[in-house]
């Protein structure tokens, strides 16, 4: 079942940065296609590489990708919940809180990598289960009204940003 494009009234404004990164008509193939290139992009950074920061108060490489999967986590957490038609409103969360809890820098970039990729796998899996009524499902999360395909943009542009600001700033 394609995961289409999702309306303006899906998602919070702030969220068009991430959905705007995805050019293509459908996320799924692209979450997809994520899980292969940036297996293979993590595989070809150096450990040596992993501690490094651009800038003072920036979280090192490493982080960026314990992020991801933080981020990932409660993106596809939310899917689910509002996938089941749970109407509970959900809190927002604090990525520069996490990080540090996340105790990335005591683990290897390989290890961090591969968690990632199990995260992917488990949000392409429920991607993958949502048929066309469950996708238009809607909840709120950090006070803001959300459907489910429009996570699944979030997930894959999330995704694509940051890979783009590695490249950019991590290792050129």
């Amino acid at each position: 079942m394609p995961i289409s494009r999702p309306d303006a009234d899906e998602f919070a404004p702030y969220y068009l940065t991430y959905i705007d990164q995805v050019t293509e008509a459908d996320a799924l193939p692209v979450l997809e296609r994520q899980r292969q290139s940036t297996a293979r992009f993590l595989e070809g950074i150096p450990e040596s590489r992993a501690g490094y920061r651009y800038a003072e108060g920036k979280w090192t490489l490493r982080e960026v990708v314990g992020h991801l999967s933080d981020a990932e986590r409660i993106f596809a957490y939310r899917m689910l919940r509002f996938a089941r038609g749970d109407e509970t409103p959900l809190p927002g969360f604090d990525e520069n809180a996490y990080v540090p809890g996340g105790g990335f820098e005591r683990r290897s970039l390989a290890d961090v990598a591969a968690e990632f990729a199990a995260i992917r796998d488990a949000s392409i899996a429920l991607v993958r289960s949502l048929d066309e009524s469950t996708q238009r499902r809607r909840g709120l999360a950090n006070g803001k009204p959300m459907s489910v395909r429009a996570l699944a943009w979030v997930i894959a542009g999330h995704e694509a940003h940051h890979i783009r600001v590695l490249k950019e700033k991590y290792l050129k």
